[in-house]
């Protein structure tokens, strides 16, 4: 009994660690929406990610002599150099295509100007796949692949044998996670479709991109029109059914990889199942997420708890009400409020009331620092809404492309921040999105404008919650409300000229950004007026809003 009660708690601990380790490095939240489980039917995808270049800017269509060559950066994604057009180190190049199409470039590139989209997530992969920049010549990382896939395709599939192309020929290079180099998925979407591409490395410091051998490994499966899908940094495609193109592709290598590393046994008479042989099992960081969706989602498909294995899931489900952009924006900021997740309701955060009863601290947080957690002992539960940066995606058929794709855009912790629009047809980026310094404050970038608010909000959080609601959310409902007018406004002016419609998408999209960096300027006077230290009983016998104090005598 003590040896089996042992062995219980070692695989406690692992799992314990495993979960810190991921929360660490790997905070990425993607879904994706079919056109028929659309409320409007738009294709849906997105991202919420961790990585510290969030700024945004148009680079546009541009042509090349024949023969030029273009450059494979290296660390763009953690770019917070003072030049926004910095994308890091170049460690190779391939040849570059004689023209190129217009997108809009962040840390890892979501949309470019004819409606194609792309999230990201990164995906833990197995020890035995693991390669390490500066030994192995693999040279292509998931954020420079989505470049060139901006720049060279219009549409899912399109992209896919971009990226595909690429990982193959010049090999993997994993950029996220640092120490443990791990594998990627995009949800890769245009007016039509959407596709999960799931990439790994092959295990091979020593590969040569001379040998002909496959540099990567991948898989990608459709998911249906009327479906959703969620990938929280695991990988979900389980068996591949090659001979069904419409839904299915893979690289040649897909199994034998793992039948060489000892990761499957084709005598074993078990189907081959993707994510069994790459991935390890996921933790509760990626499970309470995916639990989350379906329970959002499809709570009648079956019943759910938050401790199931990722066998026991669906790779996609179809919603019981179909979703609009707003939906997925409300799923983005989740931090499983009033769900067994919820770290608001961690027992260190209980008070006693004026009744006597226990009571949940107004100070109580869903994100409480490292520091508040060590003092209160409080259990880390990984969050969706985590902070960083990300956007949904819009991309409708039926609108010309620089009004059909639209891309809602959000900085710093989406529960706290706002989400801007910026249509396909932008020509610039207001420079509140393109400006940052990491040490030092600045008014004229919008991530220090929302981490001022952020930061205040964390002196009385329950309450400052009802302030913030109170005024983000009335601006960020006339933005939805007034939608199908400005678009329709674009499309009148599209006609007449589509230059015109772009300048006028142009304006409108800068306008609104100032208009959201106003008001969380705004809000910052509110929190610290109401919640600063003198009306938090700092001083001894302090009584209120009259600032009368009984000073001990």
């Amino acid at each position: 009994m003590r040896i089996k009660k042992l062995i219980i708690i070692i695989g406690v601990i692992l799992m314990l660690l495993t979960v810190i380790d991921l929360a660490t490095f790997a905070s990425c939240t993607a879904i994706v929406v079919g056109k028929d489980a659309s409320v409007d039917g738009s294709v849906m995808t997105s991202h919420t990610g961790c990585c510290s270049n969030f700024r945004v800017h148009v680079v546009p269509e541009q042509t090349f002599e024949k023969g030029a060559m273009a450059p494979v950066y290296y660390g763009i994604q953690d770019l917070t150099s003072a030049d926004y057009r910095d994308y890091g180190e170049v460690i190779g190049e391939i040849p570059q295509v004689e023209k190129t199409y217009g997108y809009f470039h962040d840390g890892y590139p979501h949309l470019n100007k004819h409606q194609l989209g792309i999230g990201e997530t990164t995906l833990s992969q197995k020890n035995e796949l693991r390669v390490y920049k500066d030994v192995c010549k693999q040279i292509m990382t998931i954020e420079q692949a989505e470049i060139f896939a901006h720049q060279r395709a219009k549409t899912a599939r399109e992209a896919i044998e971009v990226i595909t192309s690429l990982i193959e020929k010049y090999g993997f290079l994993p950029s996220c996670c640092g120490r443990n180099p791990d594998g990627e998925c995009l949800l890769i979407a245009d007016t039509k479709e959407a596709w999960i591409l799931e990439v790994f490395s092959i295990g091979k410091n020593d590969w040569d991109p001379e040998s002909g051998e496959i540099g990567a490994l991948w898989a990608a499966q459709r998911v249906p029109d009327d479906h959703v899908k969620i990938v929280p940094n695991c990988s979900t495609i389980r068996e591949i059914d090659l001979s069904d193109p419409d839904y299915y592709m893979a690289s040649e290598n897909y199994m034998q990889v793992a039948i060489d590393l000892g990761l499957y046994d084709p005598d074993s008479g078990k189907p081959f199942v993707w994510c069994e042989a790459y991935a390890p099992p996921p933790t509760e960081g990626n499970m309470g997420r995916i639990w989350l969706f379906h329970t959002t989602h499809a709570p009648n498909l079956r019943k759910y708890h938050y401790f199931d294995p990722l066998s026991y899931y669906p790779f996609s489900i179809k919603p019981e009400k179909k979703l609009a952009v707003q939906d997925v924006i409300a799923f983005q900021r989740s931090y499983f409020k009033d769900t067994i997740l919820d770290m608001t309701r961690d027992l260190d955060w209980m008070v006693e009331g004026p009744d006597g009863k226990c009571v949940k601290s107004p100070m109580a947080t869903p994100w409480p620092t490292k520091d508040m957690r060590e003092l209160l002992d409080i259990t880390w539960h990984r969050r969706v809404s985590q902070g960083g940066y990300g956007c949904v995606v819009q991309l409708r058929d039926w609108l010309p492309d620089p009004i059909g794709g639209l891309m809602w855009f959000y900085v710093e912790n989406q529960y706290m921040s706002m989400y801007a629009p910026i249509y396909a047809g932008v020509k610039e980026i207001n420079p509140l999105y393109k400006t940052m310094d990491n040490n030092k404050f600045s008014e004229d970038s919008i991530r220090w404008v929302f981490e001022f608010v952020d930061t205040l909000m964390s002196l009385k959080f329950q309450e400052a919650d009802k302030d913030m609601h109170a005024m983000r959310d009335p601006l960020e409902a006339e933005l939805f409300a007034k939608q199908a007018e400005i678009e329709e406004e674009a499309l009148k002016l599209y006609k007449e000229d589509p230059d015109k419609a772009n300048d006028f998408l142009t304006d409108y999209c800068w306008t609104r950004m100032d208009e959201i960096a106003q008001l969380y300027r705004d809000l910052r006077y509110v929190l610290i007026t109401k919640y600063c230290n003198n009306k938090q009983g700092v001083g001894q016998g302090y009584r209120g809003d009259d600032f009368e104090y009984a000073w001990p005598r």
